[in-house]
């Protein structure tokens, strides 16, 4: 009997054991990437010239290209085929098993009648929000792609204002003369009376209780749809396609599990309002590789939901891999926030080139979004023209949202605090940017434990640090314009300044300031070459920098 009990007792810990190890994430590294599973499609192919298609540039579509796509998955997917011409539609809808393939010289052209497009339940900016159907969509999907070397249109232009100041003379114009209305100041154009009441007046476009999509009739020309949204899809892939001028984001995966985006393009103009490339929102394991970004605002984003609303999803953006992609216009490279709330987290960036972006690395955020942004990790980032920042965080992001609501802006830690953590950046070079480092945390959330080694930063001005703590620059070496000071500190604790070169003659390394300052150690750097190696202000008291000989 004692026997059977022992073995009882050694199957049940067995048991337990191997139930706890099965539901331990996995630790991932730059030698344990996170994996992304792959969709698979049948061979079998149907053209939608079977179902009455004409590429005439007249005739609309839509009907055609979304009965060819409901056929092939009821049949058990495959592939649809979109032949080389230009293709007038309207919104399309993905289902599962199906991979839509763009030939090469095909357009899918969205049609400009906005009476096309229904209104729908969406999500925007991380709320609910009521919304023009998207161009092209799927919901709860598996096995979903679109592929080809086609391109995706969304005639952005028809939906968006835009500033008198973004545009040349006679693209200004042009834009005049195409119809419209004017702001009553006549420096913004709006495509219709209805769009300008509705942003004059600052109209919310959030479906709260009690509200359908339908009530926001009398603004639907407002409600512009992001051109690609895919929601709650399993193994999906977007590959080879260039999606381009879409009337708001472009492209948007939104919880999501196994995405895989390779070798797309996105391209929006300059002045593309919320022309964002793509915002992967609450997605788990997905693969960003080899894609060019050309866009009106951010271009690879990182969101997870705004504020309570998107901590009440709890839908973190986590496991995923960003390589080999290049951005050229773009209000960031790579880029986390603000719509965080929901948290992000394992996430590998490498071999990515920014050319001419606003910002390189961005991280942002405000008091009440809460969140948990953490174990993130960049490397082999090069950097050419950057108008801000090369390494951007600040949680003092102003900007008014259409999709704002009530939230707690007191300094005090609580649920909407959020928190960004424990990254490490190593091997960027950068030729050109107003600031190399930008790191301001909040006074009651000091952005923690960040590393940076191995850079070569060309900029006008060098690092700047407030409410920051344990920050570690490690072989660091600051060309910049400025020398007055190199190194700016406000606020800051637990820092290390590790190998750090810096112009000979600088007029001043260190300056540092604020009564929090404390803790800063300086390791194998030569301070005498600066003409004064470090200026106390604000309470900042000299014992609190710890200088070593350098080697």
């Amino acid at each position: 009997m004692t026997k059977n009990l022992t073995l009882l007792s050694a199957a049940a810990f067995v048991l337990i054991n191997s139930s706890v190890q099965a539901q331990t994430p996995p630790i991932y590294s730059w030698t344990n990437l996170p994996k992304i599973a792959q969709p698979t499609f049948r061979k079998d192919t149907v053209n939608i010239l079977k179902y009455g298609a004409k590429a005439d540039g007249v005739t609309l579509n839509t009907k055609a290209i979304n009965a060819a796509i409901v056929a092939c998955s009821q049949k058990g997917g495959g592939v649809v085929l979109v032949p080389s011409g230009l293709w007038i539609t309207g919104p399309v809808e993905l289902k599962s098993n199906v991979n839509l393939h763009l030939k090469k010289a095909a357009t899918l052209l969205f049609t400009t009648d906005k009476s096309q497009y229904a209104l729908v339940e969406g999500v925007y900016e991380g709320k609910r929000a009521a919304r023009n159907q998207s161009p092209i969509s799927g919901i709860n999907l598996e096995n979903v792609a679109v592929t080809g070397q086609g391109i995706v249109d969304g005639n952005g232009d028809v939906w968006r204002a835009v500033n008198k100041g973004q545009l040349t003379e006679s693209q200004w114009k042009e834009k005049i003369e195409s119809g419209g209305v004017l702001k009553d100041d006549g420096k913004v154009w709006y495509p219709s009376e209805q769009f300008k009441r509705a942003s004059v007046e600052g109209k919310s476009m959030l479906l709260v209780a009690g509200k359908s999509p339908q009530d926001f009739a009398d603004i639907k020309d407002y409600l512009r749809p992001n051109l690609v949204v895919l929601t709650n899809c399993k193994k999906v892939l977007l590959e080879g396609v260039t999606f381009q001028n879409s009337p708001a984001w472009c492209l948007h995966p939104l919880m999501c599990q196994d995405l895989t985006i390779r070798n797309v393009t996105t391209k929006n103009p300059e002045y593309a309002h919320n022309g964002d490339g793509m915002d992967i929102e609450s997605c788990k394991n997905f693969l960003i590789e080899g894609c060019t970004l050309d866009v009106g605002d951010d271009a690879i984003c990182i969101k997870s939901g705004k504020d309570e609303e998107g901590r009440k999803r709890g839908m973190p953006t986590e496991n995923g891999v960003i390589r080999n992609n290049t951005v050229y216009n773009g209000h960031g490279g790579f880029v986390i926030g603000s719509e965080m709330s929901g948290g992000a987290r394992n996430l590998f960036v490498y071999n990515c080139t920014f050319m001419g972006t606003d910002k390189g690395l961005r991280f942002k955020s405000v008091r009440g979004r809460g969140g948990v942004v953490e174990h993130i990790y960049a490397k082999d980032i090069y950097m050419k023209d950057i108008a801000g920042e090369a390494i951007f965080f600040d949680m003092y992001y102003f900007v008014k949202f259409a999709t704002d609501g009530e939230r707690d802006e007191r300094p005090v830690v609580n649920e909407g605090t959020p928190v960004f953590r424990d990254m490490k950046f190593e091997n960027i070079v950068c030729n050109g940017a107003e600031k190399g480092v930008f790191i301001r945390g909040l006074s009651e959330m000091p952005i923690k434990n960040i590393t940076l080694a191995n850079m070569v930063l060309q900029t006008d001005k060098g690092v700047e640090l407030t409410d920051a703590s344990g920050i570690h620059l490690d072989n660091i070496q600051l060309i910049t314009k400025s020398t007055k000071p190199v190194i700016f500190v406000d606020n800051s604790s637990n820092l290390t300044f590790n190998s750090i070169q810096y112009n000979p003659k600088a007029e001043l390394l260190f300056d540092i300031n604020g009564e929090r300052s404390q803790g800063i150690k300086v390791t194998n750097t030569d301070t005498t070459k600066a003409t004064t190696k470090a200026s106390f202000n604000k309470g900042a008291v000299e014992k609190q920098l710890m200088l070593s000989a350098a080697k």
